[in-house]
Order: C-alpha cells, then structure tokens, then sequence
C-alpha cells in the first residue's frame, strides 16, 4: 500500500516562487552593503528594525547594563546551559586529533586541525530573542579556539535583548553587535568600516538570513543554510495525540514557514494528532504563528510499516526527527539522513533547543543528506603536511611521481622530481622524460 498522505502543506511549486522573492531581496541588500558599507547598514536597520543607534557595536559599559537587568537565576540558568554545550564540545574536539606517520621509510605526512581567525555569529531575533543560539556558535566557536568572534542580534522591541547579550557575553564573543537580518551578515561578511571582515559565517536565521549565507558561500565559509526549523515526529501507537500535537506545535511557533510533519503507521494516532492540534491551537498563546505554520506547512503521513516511515523520513531529510515506537534503536542504526535524532517520548526537540548540550543549528531542506549540524569541527580546518627526510625517500616517491606526471602529460610536474633525482641519485635522465623504471616490486 502506498504512503497515504493524511495532511498537505504547500506545493514544491509555490515554495519555489517563495524562494526566488526571497534570492532577489537579498541580493539587493547585499550588494548595498558592499557599495555604501555602515551608510548601508544604517538605512537597512531603520528600515527593518526601526533601530538607528549612536554604534551599533556595544561597550563594555552597555554590555554591564544589559546583564545588570537580568535576575540571578536567569543568569545562572544561562550559565547552566552554557555549561553543557561546552562540555560536549570540549568532548568533541578532544577527539580530533592532530596526527603524524611515517608511511614510507623517510617519508612523514601529518595533518593540524587549525581554527578558524575569525567567524561571525548570528543570533537570530525577530518574534523571540533566540538566547540558545548564542551558545550554540559563540561557546562552541570558543572551544575550538577561534581567535576572533563576532556577535550579531537584532533588537528587540528597540533595544538589545539583555539575555541574548549576556548569553553572547557569557559564552565568550569579542565584539557584539546589536544589527540584524541580512545586513547584520553583509556587514560581517563584506567588512565595513565598523567591522572587520570574518572568514566565515554561523547561525541560523530566518530565509532570508539562511539565503543571505547561501550567496555569500564562497567569499566567507558558513556552517550550512540552516533555514526555518523543521519537526518530523516518527510515531507508532505507543505514543498519543496530545503528546505528538504538542511536540509538532511546540517547534511550529517558531514562524510561519516551520514545516512540521507526522510520519505513522496507526490511522487512530493521526487522527487523534489532528483533533489534538485543533484543540491546543485555540489555547496557545503563540498559536497566531503556530497555526499559520501548521496550515500551510503541517503534514501527516500514514504508512503501512516501519520500513515505509523511515523511506518517508529518509526522502524529507528534516532538521528535527523525533522517534517515538517500539524500536526506536532500529531508526537509529538504519537513519542516515537528518539533523539530529530525539529518540524515545522521553526525549524531546526543545532539550536540543535549550539546554541538553547537543548543538541546534542544524541542516534544513533536505542538507542533512550530506551534512550534519554545527559541531567543534566545523570552526577547524583540516591542513595536511609533508615531509621526505632521507635522500632514499626522495629517490625512491621522485621515481614514481616522474613517472605518473608523464603518464598524465605534466612535464613540468616531472622535472619537479626529475631535477631532485639528477642531483641526489646522479641519474641521468633528459629533459622531459621519465624516470626509468627501476623500483617496481611485485
């Protein structure tokens, strides 16, 4: 029997007229960032943000002012989920490892894992002032030992969010900036004279700040394009309605694109969902967003098996999968393609989100095929080395690599090697030809 869909949200076509406003905007607004610099970025958060401060960089002094408004258990709750975040990133970068070996006698190879100089953090804003965002980048870009690290948040009702400051603060960032949107990330990518260009850029963001990294890919590194969160919840009938409606209602809020997807195989558990989701919508404070979200972008799907929900869920690749069944160590070893797994009804996304210590910036829209999230590694940079010691070890790769250029019509690349084996080895071998073959062992 065929997937049986339940619920649809938008077509794949209308996302793509969505998606096209969205490129076109954005390219216009980085393009003015490039030409006007801070003039640019001044009328763009007027524009947007109504938000036009003396410096849009904070002091030290306002950086006081704002954790100064919080209470001590804000502070300290903070601080708590900073801890864990930390920790398992510190666990993550212990296990990269710089390595060296000697894989031929006199010949060593190595690599270093070297941070990035500088990264630019976004921290998006917008409807919530996202705190556990700046955990996520700014501690772990930390702990991977990046020298330099650049903050950007929006305002929040007009002003710095003090929490979200405190959360840059706290996890360690060396310039903080109160700028949002597009223009937040033009600016720490293109440089300007209040800023200086990073090396890459990350964060999530709503479209427009995921497209805004997409087409700065190239001139800066970025994590990935982590757009609007997703939700799949993968459920059988050991769970219940209330318990899926709230788990795919609870990332809903987060805007009005947030798609959020049931894949089952009990017809009961969809619809009690439905009805569930009918029920908490007239309740929840944030419904006006959530309820937008869930109707153009909420799916059910309902399959006759096991192997049916985990195809669904490989073919959609979403940023959140929640497992909630009788095998949920099954979905584990077999899942390959998503952002991060929630597994048992234990366990839920907004743990992810806020404190657990695994990161939440992770892929969207359907990346998790060939990437994970944001992790320690993604601030490093894997260089390899190489080093020939002995003067056999030169003759004897120089004999190959002679050869093989010339295999491929390189000869400039043979004389690399021809030149070293005349002066160290005394053979005589003519411009432009190979090195004979003399070594080969069978």
């Amino acid at each position: 029997m065929p997937v049986t869909p339940i619920k649809q949200g938008k077509t794949d076509q209308a996302k793509l007229a969505e998606d096209q406003v969205v490129s076109d905007q954005v390219r216009k607004i980085i393009s003015d960032v490039e030409r006007r610099g801070d003039d640019a970025v001044r009328d763009l958060s007027e524009r947007f943000d109504g938000y036009s401060p003396e410096s849009f960089r904070l002091s030290p002094a306002e950086i006081e002012r704002c954790i100064s408004k919080l209470s001590g258990q804000e502070i300290h709750d903070i601080r708590f989920a900073q801890s864990q975040v930390r920790e398992f990133a510190r666990v993550q970068r212990e296990s990269m490892q710089n390595i060296e070996i000697e894989t031929l006698p006199g010949v060593i190879l190595g690599h270093r894992n070297i941070p990035v100089n500088s990264v630019g953090c976004y921290v998006p804003g917008g409807k919530y002032p996202m705190v556990a965002s700046a955990h996520m980048s700014i501690v772990t870009a930390r702990v991977a030992g990046v020298p330099r690290i650049v903050a950007a948040t929006p305002p929040v009702g007009g002003e710095p969010s003090p929490a979200v400051i405190a959360a840059m603060h706290f996890g360690g960032a060396d310039e903080i900036f109160v700028l949002g949107g597009v223009q937040a990330v033009a600016m720490m990518a293109a440089g300007t004279a209040c800023c200086k260009r990073v090396d890459m850029l990350v964060g999530p963001g709503n479209a427009y700040v995921a497209e805004a990294k997409r087409q700065l890919f190239g001139r800066v590194g970025i994590d990935l394009v982590a757009g609007p969160t997703e939700t799949m919840i993968i459920a059988d009938n050991t769970v219940d309605g209330e318990l899926c409606a709230t788990d795919l209602l609870g990332q809903a809020e987060h805007g009005v694109n947030s798609p959020a997807v049931l894949v089952t195989n009990s017809r009961q558990l969809a619809t009690d969902t439905l009805e569930e989701i009918e029920r908490i919508l007239k309740i929840l404070p944030t419904a006006e967003l959530a309820e937008a979200s869930w109707r153009n972008y909420g799916e059910i799907y309902l399959c006759d098996s096991y192997v049916e929900m985990l195809a669904v869920s490989e073919r959609l690749a979403f940023e959140h999968v929640q497992v909630m069944t009788d095998r949920d160590e099954w979905f584990l070893d077999n899942m390959t393609s998503y952002g991060a797994l929630f597994l048992g009804p234990r366990t839920h996304v907004s743990n992810g989100d806020k404190v657990i210590g695994t990161n939440h910036t992770l892929p969207t829209r359907r990346a998790g095929r060939y990437t994970g999230g944001l992790w320690v590694g993604k601030f490093l940079k894997t260089h390899t080395y190489q080093r020939v010691v002995t003067d056999e070890a030169a003759i004897f790769v120089g004999e190959y690599c002679s050869r093989l250029s010339m295999l491929e019509g390189f000869v400039g690349h043979a004389e690399q090697a021809n030149i070293r084996l005349r002066r160290l080895g005394k053979l005589n071998i003519p411009y432009g030809q190979a090195a004979p073959l003399r070594r080969v062992q069978h």
